[in-house]
């Protein structure tokens, strides 16, 4: 039975970057139960599962693009520290959730400390894996097909 949108489908995968760091893995967080179409997880990642059968095993890629996007150098800010709480414990590297205004609302957004100096802090608003190209290795586990209305 071939897996297809609406589908109720569980994984087990692998996510790794282009240097062969394991990013993610259900190895850790246990498998992965998604419905096909509802767009819980990167639509390539779901466009790859589609059409695999239980048992069955695939290894691809998605590009930057297809997975979390380009980085956008626009997305980087410089910041005077004394801004922020708890400035002096700042390091590079570091993810900090900032609020920020859009559209008349304060939303908390993480951020990735890129650069820090006595009076600044640099940081970066791409997601994490912005710009990398990543390979995932997933192995069906089961299909549960569409419940008919």
């Amino acid at each position: 039975m071939k897996a297809e949108l609406g589908d109720t489908v569980t994984v087990v995968y692998d996510g790794i970057t282009e240097n062969g760091e394991i990013f993610d893995s259900s190895e850790s967080s246990g498998p992965l139960e998604l419905v096909l179409g509802a767009g819980n997880v990167l639509p390539g990642f779901e466009e790859n599962i589609i059409g695999l059968s239980t048992g069955e095993s695939k290894e691809f890629k998605l590009s930057p693009r297809e997975a979390h996007g380009l980085s956008n150098p626009e997305l980087i800010h410089t910041f005077n520290k004394q801004g922020i709480k708890d400035h002096a414990k700042i390091k590079v590297g570091m993810v900090l959730g900032l609020n920020l205004d859009r559209d008349g609302q304060q939303q908390r957004v993480p951020a990735t400390v890129i650069a820090v100096d006595e009076t600044q802090i640099t940081v970066d608003f791409n997601h994490p894996m912005a710009g990398l190209t990543l390979t995932y290795k997933v192995t069906v586990q089961s299909v549960a097909k569409q419940q008919a209305n």
